[in-house]
């Protein structure tokens, strides 16, 4: 298997194009930080001009500006938490939220600027997008290649099993997409350290007994190993779909499609009991940390069981088409 695996990689960076994915990453992360550093310079100059108030008094506004915008979210909180017909999930949540901004007011805990430098460290779940898109090409090409190019009949001839061939494949595509992911992370981590300052403020939790503080490294790789998690399930729907009708555009097409209109068709159908069950609900998992759910009365533990059934799915159709597949014609 590692022969295999070792030889799907070397023919992958063999093709030109991996390397223009690994230079597009690097652009684009550099990119989006240059961009965040321009948006940020630009809300410095804006605050910075002279008004109508004086420049004490628009310093001890912006102190203070925390602390009017928690207690708005506590009151917020309270109100849901006094509603009738809430989740064990939901209430649990809001009870914590209700913890950390109590805490936070109670002590005077500034939240971390989300461009300050640990503001950016603490969620780089951004560069997933990217990584995203360059994977589903990888994944969509790895086998509906062999066809197109006339080398599967080559390939299937090995006294290697069909099974041992296609996991040697799916295994390169989440490689390569950890590579790109990891490219992406050192990388947006440099520039953040480079181009942002370090801010005040500190990232708080609840643990089920008492708020304490969160490490902001420790948030970072969090957010990114949930971010992954978008990527994965993509990739694994584009393998599948390029596996089993031997087409990377549709394949590719198809995944895209997914990606891009799975939240909306998510709000479209929040109202259903199905919604829940549906894989555009648990794609993207970084909104158990950002709180941006459209389906209330879901837990991670949930959204992971659902993915994991809709890969063995996929997965066991490529297998199944892949195996049996006659290509002597």
């Amino acid at each position: 298997m590692l022969n295999l695996i070792q030889n799907e990689w070397m023919k992958l960076w063999n093709k030109k194009g991996t390397w223009v994915m690994v230079g597009l990453m690097i652009i684009f992360t550099s990119g989006m930080l240059f961009l965040m550093k321009w948006i940020d310079t630009q809300r410095n100059n804006w605050e910075a001009q002279p008004g109508d108030a004086s420049i004490s008094v628009q310093v001890d506004v912006d102190d203070s500006g925390w602390k009017e915008s928690a207690e708005s979210d506590l009151a917020y909180t309270q109100a849901r938490l006094s509603e009738e017909g809430l989740s064990k999930v939901e209430r649990k949540e809001l009870e914590g939220n209700a913890k950390v901004l109590e805490y936070r007011l109670a002590n005077s805990i500034e939240p971390i600027d989300e461009f300050s430098r640990e503001g950016l460290i603490k969620n780089p779940s951004s560069i997933s997008g990217t990584v995203l898109l360059l994977t589903v090409i990888v994944a969509a090409g790895i086998v509906a290649s062999e066809f197109s190019q006339g080398t599967i009949k080559m390939l299937l001839t090995r006294p290697v099993k069909r099974w041992k061939i296609l996991t040697s494949k799916f295994i390169t595509v989440n490689l390569f997409s950890i590579f790109l992911i990891l490219v992406g992370y050192v990388l947006y981590i440099a520039l953040s350290m480079i181009l942002f300052k370090s801010g005040a403020g500190q990232e708080l939790a609840w643990n089920g007994k008492e708020v304490v503080e969160v490490s902001v490294w420790g948030k970072s790789l969090y957010m990114l190993l949930l971010s992954f998690g978008s990527v994965f399930i993509t990739a694994s729907f584009a393998f599948a779909v390029g596996s089993v009708f031997r087409s990377s555009s549709l394949a590719i097409g198809l995944s895209l499609f997914i990606y891009f209109t799975g939240s909306t068709i998510t709000m479209m159908l929040s109202k259903y009991e199905v919604a829940k069950y549906l894989l555009f609900t648990h794609m993207d998992l970084t909104v158990y940390e950002t709180g941006m759910h459209f389906i209330p009365g879901i837990s991670l533990t949930f959204s992971l069981a659902v993915v994991a059934v809709y890969i063995v799915v996929f997965l066991a159709i490529s297998y199944t088409t892949f195996i049996k597949r006659d290509v002597t014609a």
